[in-house]
Formats: structure tokens, sequence, C-alpha cells
């Protein structure tokens, strides 16, 4: 927010009415504020764009060397990508996943350079939810869409929360009305549209959004509404994503932080489920209260006929302090308490994660040397954890 701005809407008192044009003030103010901040720092010219990757960074992509990089590119066989005045090569994401599929087209093991589904293999669709906020679940959500993309997966992203924190990752600005469709459009009663008009290809290769804006919340009232006219919600999105179920590998689902119909559709569509866990026993006091209204819920389900069944159910435990006592108490607790479902790597509470997510980015996006490098390289290192045990929990789902 520029200094005018705020010293503008500053000076500017807020009468003193109703408690209702109070709270409305408020809100057309934040605004105005919102709208003025966003569109200076998200113009068309400064739109979202995704850094270049170093030869050492996309070799550990590929599990290979540098001199296999440069082996392949000598031969002819890869693209030769930009290389820099002092002759270092540096990779686009475009260019990495053309370089996956010609590695893949040479490989004798398939799927080593791209691990998504065969004629066979059911799409995978993990549903992040947890209604205690700061859970950091959008975090988590949008980072291991990044580390799946980056791996060569085909990736979905489905932002069902309508305050839209995974959209913002995703490079729209939902604060700030954006033309076309959203995911509420092919969820809504009168005339849907189909999912393939609700899908966005985002600045990242291998990663598409179905985006969210505020209107998604009508969805939870109009529901009320056509449930006594007999029609199921359940199944809505279920069926939305059959029409695009080709075109992927894996769905990401970003839940709202709420026990509603929207996250209710998601656990219907969902083959897997992942509930994001701060580790003190506040969180996991709210989760077990969530889990017990969800447990009811689809109890519900059962007895009316409809199960729903999930490949895995698993706790992932984010902003982990390994140095602070009572937390890893919490961890232990945890684990001996649900073992193998609890996620064996943390997304570690780290000053890089929250210092990128400030500009909703990821430790994907984010330059390494612009960070002190011990500190970017231990946030890394364990969102690549995190991501590679979901990666092998998609595979197992597989057969594999």
């Amino acid at each position: 927010m520029s200094r005018k701005t705020a010293t503008m809407l500053q000076t500017t008192p807020i009468a003193a009415t109703t408690q209702s044009h109070v709270t409305r003030e408020i809100s057309d103010r934040l605004q105005v504020a919102l709208t003025t901040h966003l569109t200076q720092a998200y113009s068309p010219e400064l739109s979202k764009t995704l850094r270049l990757f170093s030869a050492t960074e996309v070799a550990d992509l590929f599990g290979t060397t540098g001199q296999f990089l440069r082996k392949g590119h000598a031969e002819g066989s890869l693209p030769e990508p930009e290389v820099n005045k002092n002759g270092r090569r540096f990779y686009s994401g475009a260019e990495i996943k053309a370089m996956r599929q010609i590695l893949e087209g040479s490989s004798r093991k398939p799927g080593k350079y791209l691990p998504g589904r065969r004629d066979a293999d059911q799409l995978q669709v993990i549903q992040l939810m947890n209604f205690k906020g700061g859970s950091a679940k959008s975090t988590s959500a949008i980072h291991l869409c990044h580390y799946l993309a980056l791996q060569g997966y085909r990736v979905l992203a489905i932002d069902l929360d309508p305050q839209g924190s995974l959209t913002g990752f995703c490079g729209i600005q939902p604060e700030i009305e954006f033309e076309g469709n959203s995911i509420y459009d092919a969820l809504r009663y009168e005339d849907p549209v189909p999912m393939s008009e609700c899908i966005r290809t985002t600045y990242f290769p291998g990663l598409d959004l179905s985006p969210a804006q505020l209107i998604l919340s009508e969805f939870e009232t109009e529901t009320a509404v056509y449930a006594r006219k007999g029609v199921p919600f359940y199944n809505r999105l279920a069926s939305a994503i059959e029409e695009v179920e080709a075109n992927y590998d894996i769905i990401i689902i970003d839940s709202p932080p709420s026990l509603g119909f929207l996250t209710l559709a998601g656990l219907f569509a969902a083959t897997s489920v992942i509930v994001p866990l701060t580790p003190s026993m506040l969180d996991v006091a709210s989760t077990q209260q969530f889990l017990e209204m969800t447990s009811a819920y689809l109890e519900e389900f059962e007895n009316s006929g409809i199960p729903i069944v999930h490949d895995n159910f698993r706790f992932l435990i984010t902003r982990d302090d390994p140095s602070d006592t009572p937390s890893q108490q919490i961890v232990s607790l945890m684990r001996a308490l649900f073992q193998d479902r609890v996620i064996g790597a943390t997304a570690l509470r780290s000053t890089a994660i929250a210092d990128a997510a400030m500009l909703k980015m990821t430790m994907y996006e984010v330059v390494r040397s612009e960070m002190t490098r011990s500190t970017y390289d231990r946030a890394r290192s364990s969102m690549d954890a995190v991501g590679h045990e979901v990666s092998n929990m998609i595979q197992t789902a597989w057969g594999r």
C-alpha cells in the first residue's frame, strides 16, 4: 500500500452511527486500500512469473547429474537452455517440462521422468482440510502443487475456499474482481458451466487452477435451499471433475476452514485426505472436534447408502519447531497414537516459508541467493520431504 493511500485513509475519520454503518465503512475502506495496493502490485506488466532453475537444481529434479545434462546438450538430444555471461545454464519451467517428455521417451524405465497415471490408474484427488485457522492448509496445498508439478505430474488445483488463498498463490487476486469463470460456476445449481471452462493455465508449467471468488460462499446457502427440493449436493464436485479427469494425474483441493457443504463435497470427490495440524494442544483439541463432526456426517452418508472410501487419511505436522520441547511432545503423541497415519516428514516453522508466503510464493519460486542459504535449504528440504512422501503415497495407490 502506498504511503499516500495509507495517510489518506488514516486522516479520514469514521463517522459514528449505527454499528452496521461503522462495520460497512470499515469494510469499504479496507476494500479501497486492498484494491489500490493489489492493482499496483499485480498490474498486467507485473503479472506473476516463474524464476529460472539452475542446472544443479534440474539435475536433482531429474535424479541425474550435471554431466548427464551437459552430454545431452552436446549431443543435441536435449534443447539448449539460456546460458548466462558466466557460461552457466538456467532452465525455465517450460523447458524442464519439455525435457522430461524427451527423456521419458528414451528411458528404459517407464515413469522415471513422467511419473503420472497410466491406462489403468485412477485419478488421485487429495483434499486438505481442517477448520482450525493457522494450520498452514493453503501453504501446504500450494507447496504440494508446485512440488508435484516439478516432478512431472499433471496437477489441477481446486480452490474450495471462498477466501481464495490458493487462488492468490497461483497469481490471481480474488480481492480484485477477475473476469471468467471460477469453481462456483461449475458447482452452482442454476445453469452450471462445464468444468473445462472453469480452469485456467497458471504461470507454473504442469499446474492448472480452478479459482475461487467470494461468491463461492453462495453455494452453502443455495445447497440448503435445493436440499429441501431433494437435489443432492455431495456429488456436484465429483461430477464436475469427471469431465476433465483424463487431463490430470492429481487434483489438490484446498477446502475452507469449516465443515460445510463445500468441504463435504470435497470429501466425496477425494480419494485421499490430508489434515494439516500444528503441534499444540489447542490445535489438537480443535482438530479432534473437527474430526468428530466429520465422522458424524460421514455416518449420515453411509446410513443413506452413500459410502465414502478414501485410500489414505493422513495428518501432516506443520509449523514444526524441533527445538520446542512442548510441541515435540505433541508430535510424539500423534505418532504414537496414529503411527503411519502421520506423514513422516514435517513442514518446518521457518522464516523462509513465512516470508515467501507473505509474497504469495513457495520455496520453489523464491531465489536461494535472496535468503540466508542455510535457512532456505532447511525450509526447501522440509517441503521436498513432505512432497516426496505424498508422491510415494500416490504411487502406492497406483500399485507401484
